[in-house]
């Protein structure tokens, strides 16, 4: 009799739960909505709410987590620009490393006689490849124009192993892009000089072929294998860029009265993605 009885009294109680606490919770709502958001009766709803209504607490968390996510996606965002320009400016700095060796080297063979001014310092800007016109193989248009300080006739360079390479010239300008002559063209040309026999002559393009060296001295000791950079005599470009290797020289003709080597570009003009357009060097004429 006993166990029946405190079974009925707990049966008893949790029937009266039951119908006490949705009383109480409605009570409460209703306070919340009744009472006036001033002052401390504000800060009491505001934990009420919090404490008794479970989407509020949920939805706090959501809050919580979003602006969690968004400060993490935002130290990504700034990682990944500070990266960039990171990338930017090392590679800046491998091209004034390369220049600086081209220099020294340069120098060795130059006699004070040539009173030559001092080399500039390479300005310029990284373009990116936006499409090549299907009839012109040998030309690309770059995201970069005038906007950026890109002008006619300015040396195009790509990058490898931290080495500037020649890779052509800008021959058409707009507000924001750029078109770029790659140097297999036919209409290509600079003077440059072989690193061995420190010989110069006129580099042409030659179409799908190696490129073209003309005008060598007859007399020239250059070899298969030299590299070549351009020269210190071109208009156009800075001394100390590698265009290519030396790659075979034509000695046959008894009438010739002057060598023709070909020269394999060292830049691959149908991977160009990205170039380096040199602008006008500080303390330049314009």
């Amino acid at each position: 009799m006993k166990k029946d009885s405190s079974a009925n009294k707990k049966k008893t109680v949790t029937q009266r739960s039951r119908k006490i606490l949705p009383a109480v919770f409605l009570l409460v709502s209703v306070l919340l909505i009744l009472l006036p958001l001033e002052g401390p009766v504000s800060s009491m709803k505001a934990v009420l709410s919090y404490v008794f209504i479970p989407q509020i607490r949920a939805a706090h968390g959501v809050v919580e987590y979003s602006k969690d996510v968004n400060e993490t996606v935002q130290g990504l965002l700034n990682a990944h620009r500070e990266n960039e320009e990171l990338k930017n400016q090392l590679r800046e700095i491998q091209l004034e490393n390369a220049q600086a060796r081209e220099v020294f080297e340069e120098n060795k063979r130059l006699t004070q006689a040539l009173q030559l001014k001092p080399p500039l310092k390479w300005k310029g800007i990284w373009a990116k490849t936006a499409y090549r016109e299907p009839s012109q193989w040998n030309s690309v248009v770059v995201d970069k124009g005038k906007a950026e300080g890109i002008e006619l006739r300015a040396a195009a360079v790509v990058q490898q192993d931290g080495q500037p390479i020649l890779a052509g010239v800008v021959i058409e300008v707009s507000e924001n892009t750029s078109k770029v002559l790659l140097l297999r063209d036919e209409d290509f040309s600079a003077v440059v000089y072989t690193s061995q026999s420190q010989d110069e002559g006129l580099l042409t393009g030659a179409g799908a072929a190696d490129l073209k060296l003309k005008y060598l001295p007859l007399l020239s000791t250059v070899q298969e294998g030299e590299q070549v950079y351009t020269s210190a005599s071109s208009s156009i470009f800075p001394a100390g860029i590698l265009v290519g290797q030396i790659s075979s020289i034509d000695r046959d003709d008894d009438f010739q009265s002057y060598l023709t080597a070909r020269v394999k570009p060292a830049a691959v003009s149908g991977t160009v993605q990205e170039l380096f357009l040199l602008t006008r060097p500080e303390g330049s004429a314009k």
